[in-house]
């Protein structure tokens, strides 16, 4: 297959009239400054496909019913209340069938592949599958089905809170032991289509002790590892109670954490910590979406890219799905703490959503562990903006990127994930029935 755009954005910067010949997934061939060739599929301006280092896929069921308040002290932790209730009715063909329309939605936005912390692994009584990795398996399927590509992050979790306090009613489905886990993570990894990567998820500092974390990584190799961390004012408060650290300071001083870590949300961190973060090379996963969502806090963006720290960005709870909304909000969310504008811009990349595009590109793919990026030899995830929009009409370069992450209202035309086209006019091939077979399962849900 050969795609022509007008212009691309490719690893070493901004080419025209530039040709792709797609082959076994990945791009073969990179050609610029060159005619459209009879039979090529002619565009208008492509992109690198981008990574979504995090998302709870079943959230997607829940976006829009938690949004009135229950309680004066409405937060996360009266949001997650919610959650639980909700989760424990979910059954394997809904879990497919809310996974499948979120990730359609996601390459509808642009986002190519997908981190998925997955913890919903039993049954709704806590009981086993008599495939220990049924659920898991539902998520490899509906990703297949829809065509993003998936890191599949298993979560352990096996307490309520720091220090080994038991885990609630509510969390029994997603228990495990480390023997129990390490079975789970092995069946899991064959469920994933050949480009699939697995990796761990220790659920956060409150759901694995010090001694469960060694013996975690002990069996992760050198995949992906992701951790929740600092989200909430109160998760910090009660780390402290527990081993008189705050829990980013803790993780760094008793964790390998090197270039193979996601730190989600990092939230409630000092300067040290900040530093510290940049210094191991981990990612931070970033969901601003979702973090303003639930009152979360502001991550120090600024400080922490300007000591080098590699970002990316996440649907998390996915109570809106939209790659672009991700990066204008974490741009926003900085200017109003600041009051200051273009605050996430630098010197070499003054074009502030351009420089946050190419960030979560390159740290989603380390995140996720693919390669990530146009040029030959690697994954053909491809986007392309949608000519029509108005908020492209005589923009060049890094003001398209701008345009689409600050201004656009339909800018995503086409998807291309694994070099097959999943999306065309900003719609996914199978839209109509992933919705259908959606609606039925929150019909069962709801009832």
């Amino acid at each position: 297959m050969n795609l022509w755009f007008e212009s691309a954005l490719l690893e070493n910067g901004w080419s025209e009239r530039v040709r792709l010949t797609l082959a076994d997934g990945q791009i073969e061939t990179v050609e610029t400054g060159v005619d459209p060739e009879a039979g090529d599929e002619r565009h208008f301006v492509a992109l690198p496909g981008i990574p979504n280092v995090h998302s709870h896929a079943f959230q997607r069921a829940m976006a829009g019913l938690a949004e009135a308040r229950g309680r004066a002290d409405d937060d996360f932790w009266s949001w997650r209340e919610l959650m639980y209730r909700f989760v424990g009715r979910i059954g394997p063909e809904e879990c497919e069938a809310i996974a499948a329309l979120a990730y359609a939605e996601m390459l509808e936005s642009g986002f190519t592949r997908v981190g998925e912390f997955h913890y919903l692994h039993h049954t709704p009584g806590g009981g086993r599958y008599d495939d220990v990795a049924e659920m898991s398996g539902r998520i490899a399927a509906a990703a297949a089905a829809t065509g993003i590509g998936l890191t599949l992050l298993p979560v352990f979790y096996a307490h309520g809170g720091f220090g080994g306090q038991p885990a609630g009613a509510a969390q029994a489905r997603f228990l495990n032991d480390v023997d129990g886990f390490a079975a789970l993570v092995e069946r899991a990894g064959a469920t994933l289509a050949p480009d699939g990567v697995i990796g761990i998820a220790p659920h956060s500092l409150r759901a694995a002790t010090p001694g469960e974390l060694r013996a975690l990584l002990a069996m992760a190799d050198r995949g992906p590892v992701h951790i929740h961390i600092a989200e909430q004012v109160k998760e910090v408060a009660d780390c402290v109670a527990w081993s008189g650290k705050r829990p980013v300071r803790w993780l760094l001083d008793n964790m390998p954490v090197d270039a193979r870590w996601t730190l989600v949300h990092a939230t409630h961190v000092e300067p040290g910590e900040v530093a510290g973060i940049a210094a191991s090379g981990a990612v931070a996963g970033l969901c601003p979406i979702t973090e303003a969502n639930l009152g979360d806090g502001v991550f120090p963006a600024a400080e922490f890219m300007a000591l080098g720290g590699m970002i990316g960005i996440g649907s998390d709870s996915n109570v809106r799905i939209d790659a672009a909304e991700e990066l204008r909000l974490l741009e926003y969310g900085q200017r109003l703490t600041r009051r200051a504008r273009n605050v996430l811009a630098s010197a070499d990349r003054p074009a502030t959503g351009a420089r946050l595009f190419a960030a979560a590109v390159a740290g989603g793919g380390r995140s996720l562990g693919v390669e990530t990026g146009l040029a030959a030899g690697r994954p053909a995830d491809i986007v392309s903006l949608n000519r029509d929009d108005p908020a492209f009409a005589e923009r060049k370069g890094d003001a398209l990127v701008d345009s689409w992450v600050f201004a656009s209202r339909a800018g995503v035309d086409c998807v291309w994930r694994g070099g097959a086209k999943q999306v065309a006019g900003g719609r996914h091939r199978d839209r109509d029935a992933i919705e259908a077979r959606y609606r039925v399962a929150l019909n069962r849900l709801m009832a």
